[in-house]
């Protein structure tokens, strides 16, 4: 099994910069997840791994060897694409089995690895079967199956589960999850949807226009985002976020909003007192805006006056779409809920879990300071 490094990697079309001075150290026997924006050059760094791209600049390791100008055949990696990419005129037996005949691997080998691949996947009663005659969700076992049996050092996974239903992607998520608890492989997962990152990632990276904006586990970016763009990326709804101004007042320092403010904690006073006076961004998840009447007990609240301009209901949790003044955000609040479009209400926004971010350095892109 093996690491993963990329130093100071840059890849650029012509004048257009796919990846950015990419630094990432990927531990052996990782699951880490690249998660961004179409477009934001996650596929384009596998790709570089994978050798189906030049690099520009820097290096690409894989353990200790430096693979910049190695083959892709030779860098003992395995990737599975978005398209299953099978071969229509064979069975499931020979799709799996095709990269280890070219290797001239001995017939007696081939066969147990693909039994036992097809075993641990679900899929050995299909063998005999040629792809239209599958699912997308047996396609894509086939897919998985075909590089499991390199047994490679590295897998490489470039949105696999994009083409499946929504009921089949959340049972796929929890194969690949325990596949790789079994193989105890280097796995690296390309996807722009942040549930499937959360959900298998050991850690994730979250790349946007080329840059790595922050490596963690799931639960620090969820928690202590960097910036706006990983604040609003991780989560789903998104976080909310107001434009404001930290002000002292007699009793204490408020974030002014325009048509609401609401009054911090006196235990971040050390941590916000510098920026008094001072334009921020006031950021809270919808999960932290609750419906008074059902707020967790114990949360230090602010009540925050809006209309209900829509609502959903999930069953387990209503999403309200509310609008105050110029401001228009989400709530997830309890299902016992009785509140109409139309109407005026009350949320609680609660303190304990708020975030700051700081303007100042980088309009676009404000760093989280609290």
């Amino acid at each position: 099994m093996a690491s993963v490094t990329y130093e100071c990697v840059w890849k650029k079309f012509g004048d257009v910069v796919a990846v950015q001075d990419l630094n990432l150290a990927i531990e052996d026997k990782e699951f880490l997840v690249l998660v961004g924006p179409s477009g934001c050059g996650k596929t384009t760094a596998l790709r570089c791994l994978a050798g189906l791209e030049e690099i520009t600049e820097g290096t690409v390791m894989i353990g200790d060897m430096v693979v910049n100008d190695i083959a892709p055949k030779d860098r003992d990696i395995a990737m599975v694409f978005q398209s299953y990419a099978l071969y229509p005129h064979m069975t499931v037996f020979d799709n799996m089995a095709f990269g280890l005949k070219l290797r001239k691997t001995p017939k007696s080998i081939i066969n147990e690895r693909v039994q036992e691949a097809a075993k641990t996947l679900g899929i050995e009663n299909l063998l005999h079967r040629k792809p239209k005659e599958l699912s997308g969700g047996q396609r894509q076992r086939v897919a998985v199956g075909r590089a499991i049996v390199r047994e490679p050092k590295v897998f490489l996974f470039d949105e696999p589960l994009s083409n499946l239903d929504a009921k089949l992607r959340v049972q796929t998520r929890a194969e690949l999850s325990k596949l790789h608890k079994r193989l105890e492989t280097t796995f690296i997962y390309v996807t722009h949807d942040q549930t499937e990152a959360m959900t298998m990632a050991t850690r994730i990276a979250v790349i946007n226009k080329g840059v790595l904006q922050q490596l963690d586990t799931p639960q620090v970016l969820y928690d202590h985002p960097a910036n706006l763009f990983v604040a609003g990326f991780i989560g789903s709804p998104s976080m909310n976020f107001f434009d404001g101004v930290i002000e002292q007042r007699e009793d204490g320092l408020y974030v002014n909003m325009g048509s609401f403010a609401v009054k911090t904690p006196q235990k971040d006073y050390e941590n916000l007192k510098h920026l008094v006076d001072k334009p921020i961004v006031f950021g809270i998840r919808p999960e932290d805006i609750h419906n008074p009447e059902f707020a967790p007990p114990g949360i230090i609240a602010e009540t925050v006056k809006a209309e209900v301009d829509v609502t959903e209901l999930m069953g387990n949790e209503i999403f309200l779409y509310l609008v105050n003044g110029e401001h228009n955000f989400i709530a997830r609040v309890d299902p016992r809920s009785r509140m109409e479009i139309g109407e005026h209400v009350e949320v609680a926004f609660n303190m304990d879990n708020y975030h700051i971010f700081d303007p100042s350095e980088d309009e676009e892109n404000p760093i989280a300071v609290f």
